[in-house]
């Protein structure tokens, strides 16, 4: 199957330059990249990175759980004993609710075919759901998932988290839109800038304790951002979770930090694994 989403990229060169390079760690081949990346800005005149490096932390995986094998997953969020997830592709695309620790299904409605379901958050009563190129947002009951309405929005749909009194909102760009709880009317949004430098492809998103934790696109990382600056202020490196696919399509997505506590949980798209973990400091990682 084709993936949507198919650009040809710096990290696709890098990828394509490293099957002919010497083997070597998965954070080596981080680093490499990194320096890469920045010797063509200062080359090309682009952007240079200014100011303090980001904060670097790493996975610490406290258990693990099952995961739907075929679940092309765009949202994961956890309320209470309950776990979120909305997952994409055309004629595959489907909203579920089960038990966050048994994994049990407890309800699930399936989009129409034509249909590509992104993030999903939940918003007091409301349950919203973004499409990804459709151009709406579904309001959904969060107990029995039944749509209730659309909201339009333009541009396309990626992740969806909440903060107190609005949403988070991305679409594949360095900018996250901030929406009416309510209505999804946008009111307002931040560029986000890693060192100076826009970070895009920001995907699936989780909004906790005044920060946005985001999923990047095609890679193995996370990033935190400040929201009320754009500042991504730590990176994460989940690359020890990824399975023996090697295709970035289907990387890790999903993120849903459980209440109460410095957890969270991750998986990716098609993984069969959901993953309990901490985020640590590389220093003090196991």
């Amino acid at each position: 199957m084709v993936s949507h989403r198919s650009k040809w990229t710096f990290e696709n060169l890098l990828q394509a330059a490293a099957r002919h390079a010497v083997p070597m760690g998965r954070r080596g081949a981080a680093v490499l990249a990194v320096c890469c990346a920045l010797a063509v800005a200062v080359a090309c005149g682009g952007p240079q990175p200014v100011g303090p490096a980001p904060e670097q932390l790493t996975v610490q995986v406290l258990s693990t759980r099952p995961h739907d094998p075929s679940s092309f997953t765009e949202g994961l969020e956890i309320d209470g004993g309950q776990l979120y997830e909305s997952t994409g592709l055309e004629g595959h695309s489907l909203i579920r609710r089960s038990d966050a620790t048994s994994g049990a299904t407890q309800a699930m409605v399936r989009l129409p075919n034509d249909l590509f379901g992104e993030g999903v958050t939940l918003a007091g009563d409301t349950l919203w759901q973004l499409t990804w190129q459709d151009g709406f947002a579904i309001r959904r009951d969060p107990q029995t998932l039944a749509d209730l309405g659309h909201v339009r929005f333009d541009g396309e749909g990626w992740g969806l988290c909440h903060e107190p009194g609005r949403l988070v909102m991305s679409n594949g760009s360095d900018t996250l839109t901030f929406r009416d709880p309510a209505t999804f009317a946008i009111t307002g949004s931040v560029k986000v800038r890693q060192q100076g430098v826009p970070l895009d492809m920001l995907n699936e998103l989780e909004c906790v304790d005044g920060v946005v934790w985001a999923n990047v696109w095609k890679t193995d990382q996370i990033v935190r951002i400040d929201p009320a600056t754009g500042q991504v202020t730590a990176t994460v490196d989940a690359s020890g979770l990824r399975g023996p696919s090697k295709n970035p399509d289907n990387g890790l997505n999903g993120i849903a930090a459980i209440a109460g506590t410095d957890h969270f949980l991750l998986t990716g798209k098609l993984w069969p694994t959901v993953f309990e973990v901490r985020f640590v400091p590389i220093r003090n990682a196991p």
